[in-house]
């Protein structure tokens, strides 16, 4: 008899049936022979899928035989039923072994990798460098994101195929035999252990390092805050992908058996991973409190919080209490490292003092940093009004000058309390590093320059939002008064030559000599600004214009009627020109030179 026509015999005999222990033996051994001949791993090339149902059906009629050779009477027969009982138990483990392997090599060798877009994060961000490190006040970049994208508490999976179709139903039926085979921990263990390989070999292609949170905590912050940037990248693509796909992987697999199983192969899978991930973002967050690390942690807190339901949909059903316990830790350890970071920011900007004054009344460096900074500060504030919430107890907002702040802005909330503090913090130190000039009208062009800058930067951005009308109309008056208080310091004198004082319409000889002295102090007075004043700058254009025009309208004017009325009265006179040194056209264009920040001097001969 054929050996398929012997297994089919034997398997097939009902209760009722004598059956002889010889018989059994040599279905045993027909069977041994099947199995050895699918031995799939010491195949040299990959075999289909479709061979392990021809393995499974063997492994079933193995099986079977077994559980009617348990319900044999032995008679007189017990040795040989005991012997042939053991040697189809060590053939059955035998075979459950190799099905074993042929589990691990399905899963192995039909993994399925990623499509790359779904996957793909890295950007040309990952080379930047830090825009507000302290020092680079100067910097003009702002580094935060370029538009607020708040979750909206829905997951947001996309789920892929990791193990290729064909070879999945092959892998389903072999968990279901050895569930069924009371192999259930063999199997489980089997599957993790691939998976975890599958899973390491992900992290790797995200192009993220390793490192402990020591060496994070050692590492400079422009080379950390690049790899932030990768990591958040990496964290969204691993949570709402590579998780997402893992998981309904273990619900095809296991779920029909058991959904507890589902949990669990899941959750061991992906614990060391996920706590590798959180390890960094907590490195992040016990880090020194430094101003410029603060977009970094909202991006990271955001990232977390935003994948927070994802986490919860992934963990909550299986006994990962301790890794959304660590998750939900991870994010209230960001969300006190962004309320102490943007705490110290405020408090770096009250202790800032400089031992120099800036040259030429420019702006300060610490003014474009501030600006800068609350700038991108407000593409976070729906993250900044939910972490400073319970810190504005007691909050009032004042002006450098202590007088209560407008509260006109239309976005009216803790983060709008704390810009306009802020912005009231950085007036006081402006005002304080103003003292640093000796020279009172330079001191104006100072705070003028400074003052008008912040304008401009809330009139032109977000922060008209946040800081309202009124803030901008307070503080266009409060530049505009240290303009005009720089020009009744400058000019007053230049025009008080100028006057008729001391001089009578006879034209005697000693109006004439006052007439001469007036014109020479003039010239005087207005070469000495004119040296002084080109070195000053007015980096605005629009300011500059309109303090010129201001400077022009009253010097000229004043200019052009003194020489008109008494220019006449020094006909005759030798070296005339000496005193008329200049027309009122020679003038005005004297006066475009002025706060170009390149000091100039007048060697001017008569053009008179």
């Amino acid at each position: 008899m054929m050996a398929p026509e012997l297994v089919k015999q034997y398997t097939n005999i009902s209760l009722g049936e004598e059956i002889e222990i010889c018989d059994f033996r040599l279905a045993l051994k027909v069977l041994r022979k099947k199995i050895l001949s699918l031995d799939f791993q010491n195949s040299l090339h990959v075999h289909d899928p479709q061979n392990s149902f021809d393995y499974l059906e063997v492994l079933y009629k193995l099986r079977q035989l077994s559980e009617r050779l348990g319900s044999l009477d032995p008679g007189g027969q017990a040795k040989e039923h005991k012997e042939l009982t053991v040697y189809a138990t060590d053939l059955f483990e035998m075979a459950m072994a190799r099905l074993e392997e042929e589990f691990v090599y399905l899963l192995t060798c039909y993994k399925q990798p990623l499509e790359q877009e779904l996957i793909s994060f890295r950007s040309t961000e990952d080379g930047s460098t830090d825009g507000f490190s302290c020092s680079s006040f100067s910097e003009e970049q702002s580094e935060g994101k370029s538009t607020q994208t708040a979750s909206n508490g829905e997951s947001e999976f996309c789920v892929a195929d990791l193990i290729q179709p064909g070879a999945l139903s092959a892998v389903k039926s072999i968990a279901n035999f050895m569930f069924l085979s009371n192999y259930s921990n063999e199997c489980c263990q089997a599957y993790i252990n691939a998976r975890q390989g599958a899973i390491d070999e992900f992290i790797s292609s995200l192009h993220i390092d390793k490192h402990s949170i020591e060496e994070l905590l050692s590492t400079r912050w422009n080379k950390l805050s690049s790899a932030i940037r990768r990591w958040n990248q990496a964290m969204k693509s691993f949570v709402r992908v590579y998780l997402a796909s893992e998981r309904r992987l273990s619900s095809l697999v296991f779920g029909e058996l058991s959904e507890s199983t589902v949990d669990l192969c899941f959750y061991e899978i992906s614990f060391s991973p996920v706590m590798q991930l959180l390890s960094f973002y907590e490195s992040v967050a016990i880090g020194d409190p430094k101003p410029e690390k603060l977009f970094r942690i909202l991006d990271m807190y955001e990232v977390l919080d935003g994948l927070l339901p994802e986490a919860e949909f992934l963990f909550q059903a299986g006994g990962s209490d301790m890794v959304l316990t660590e998750y939900n830790e991870v994010l209230l350890q960001l969300g006190e490292a962004a309320r102490k970071t943007f705490a110290e920011f405020k408090y770096a900007i009250q202790s800032y003092t400089s031992s120099s004054a800036v040259p030429s009344g420019a702006v300060h460096p610490l003014t474009k940093y501030v600006m800068n900074y609350i700038k991108a500060v407000t593409v976070y504030s729906k993250t900044l009004d939910s972490l400073l919430k319970d810190t504005d107890q007691g909050y009032h907002h004042f002006s450098a000058d202590g007088q209560s702040m407008p509260s006109s802005s239309p976005h009216f909330t803790v983060t709008a309390l704390h810009l306009q503090s802020v912005a009231a913090v950085l007036e006081a130190n402006l005002e304080a590093g103003s003292r640093l000039y000796r020279d009172g009208r330079l001191r104006n062009i100072f705070m003028m320059n400074n003052i008008c800058y912040m304008v401009q930067k809330v009139k032109n951005s977000d922060l008209k939002s946040f800081l309202g009308d009124d803030w901008i109309r307070m503080h266009n008056r409060m530049f505009q008064h240290q303009a005009t208080n720089y020009e009744r310091a400058s000019w007053s004198h230049v025009l008080s030559c100028l006057s008729d004082d001391g001089l009578c319409a006879a034209g005697d000889s000693a109006s004439r000599k006052t007439i001469r002295e007036k014109f020479k102090n003039f010239n005087l007075s207005f070469e000495d600004v004119y040296r002084v004043q080109t070195a000053w700058s007015v980096p605005d254009d629009q300011l500059r214009e309109d303090v010129r025009i201001s400077i022009s309208l009253k010097v000229i004017q004043a200019y052009r009627t003194f020489l008109g009325r008494y220019s006449s009265f020094l006909d005759g006179t030798k070296q005339k020109d000496r005193y008329i040194k200049y027309r009122p056209e020679d003038l005005e264009e004297l006066l475009l030179d002025l706060f170009e920040g390149t000091q100039k001097t007048l060697q001017h001969v008569c053009r008179a």
